[in-house]
C-alpha cells in the first residue's frame, strides 16, 4: 500500500521539479493545498516570526510540533517540516524531538548544518533515520548544507565543500540535500550533476523558470519566506492605510480572492 510518505518520496522523481510553498500555520497551509500544492513545507522563520521568536533555534520545539499538528490536520497532501538544526545536538533529544514531529503528522523534514562540524551533523541525520525507521515512516529527510548560505567558503572551494558534505549526508541516510542561495544556472547544474540525491534550491530573485531548473537537474524548489512576507507586509500596507484614515479599502482589496475560511475549516 501505497503511504502519504511514499507519495512525497515520489513527487522528488521528477522530471517535472516539485514546487513546494512554505507555510506557517493551518491556515496559509490550507490555502496552499487547496491551490494546488502537491505538499506543503514549513518556514522555520515564518514559523517562529508567527509565534514571536527569533529564526535560529529560539522558538519552542513545542510551538514547532504544535504547528505541524495544526498544518497536518487540514491538509490531506505530504506535509514537511522545517526543524532546522534539530533545536540540538544531543542525539537523544533529537530522537524525540523527531518522535515528536512525526508524530504530528510530518513525513518530511528540512535538517540543516548551519555552522556546525558536518561529521556532527551526519552523526545526527544517522539518528533521525533510525528514529523514524523505529516509528514505521520512510522519512524524507532532507539535509541542508549552508556553505553557500553562511559564506563557508567561496567560488570553487565552496562548490567542493557543498559537494563533500552531501556525499557525506547521503551516506548518513538522507533522503535529499537542500543548497539554499546559489541562482546561478552553471553552478545549479554542477551541483545537481555531483549530488547523487534530489536537489532542492531555494526561490530566490532571479532563479531560472521551474521549467529551466528540471532541465538544469533540480528537483525540488522551496519558496522560503516567500509567502509570509507577501502577506505580512500586504497586511502592514492595509493597516498603515487603515489607521491614515479609517478606511478598510486596502484590506478589502488584498482578501478580495480569499475563500471562507470558516467554510473551509467547518
Amino acid at each position: 500500500m501505497t503511504t502519504i510518505a511514499d507519495r512525497f518520496h515520489a513527487l522528488h522523481a521528477g522530471p517535472d521539479v516539485l514546487l513546494l510553498p512554505n507555510a506557517w500555520d493551518a491556515a496559509s497551509a490550507a490555502l496552499m493545498a487547496d491551490a494546488g500544492a502537491k505538499a506543503v513545507a514549513t518556514s522555520s522563520a515564518a514559523v517562529a516570526w508567527a509565534r514571536g521568536y527569533a529564526d535560529g533555534d529560539a522558538v519552542p520545539v513545542a510551538a514547532v510540533v504544535d504547528t505541524v499538528a495544526s498544518i497536518a490536520r487540514v491538509v490531506s497532501v505530504p506535509v514537511t517540516a522545517d526543524i532546522e538544526g534539530g533545536y540540538t545536538d544531543d542525539l537523544p533529544t533529537l530522537a524525540e524531538t523527531v518522535k515528536a514531529v512525526i508524530g504530528a503528522g510530518a513525513v518530511g523534514i528540512n535538517f540543516e548544518d548551519g555552522r556546525r562540524d558536518p561529521d556532527l551533523h551526519a552523526r545526527k541525520i544517522q539518528t533521525v533515520r533510525a528514529t523514524a525507521d523505529q516509528a514505521g515512516v520512510d522519512l524524507f529527510i532532507n539535509a541542508r548544507t549552508d556553505v553557500y548560505l553562511a559564506k563557508l567558503a567561496e567560488g570553487e572551494a565552496a562548490l567542493a565543500e557543498t559537494l563533500r558534505r552531501a556525499a557525506l549526508y547521503a551516506d548518513a541516510g538522507a533522503s535529499g540535500i537542500f543548497v539554499p542561495l546559489p541562482i546561478e544556472e552553471d553552478v545549479l547544474s554542477r551541483l545537481a550533476a555531483g549530488v547523487a540525491l534530489p536537489l532542492n534550491v531555494m526561490g530566490r530573485p532571479g532563479m531560472p523558470s521551474a521549467q529551466r531548473l528540471a532541465e538544469l537537474g533540480v528537483r525540488r524548489l522551496s519558496s522560503a519566506t516567500g509567502p509570509f512576507t507577501a502577506a505580512y507586509g500586504a497586511m502592514l500596507t492595509g493597516t498603515r492605510a487603515f489607521l491614515a484614515d479609517g478606511g478598510a479599502t486596502t484590506y478589502a482589496a488584498f482578501g478580495k480572492d480569499l475563500p471562507n475560511l470558516n467554510a473551509r475549516f467547518g
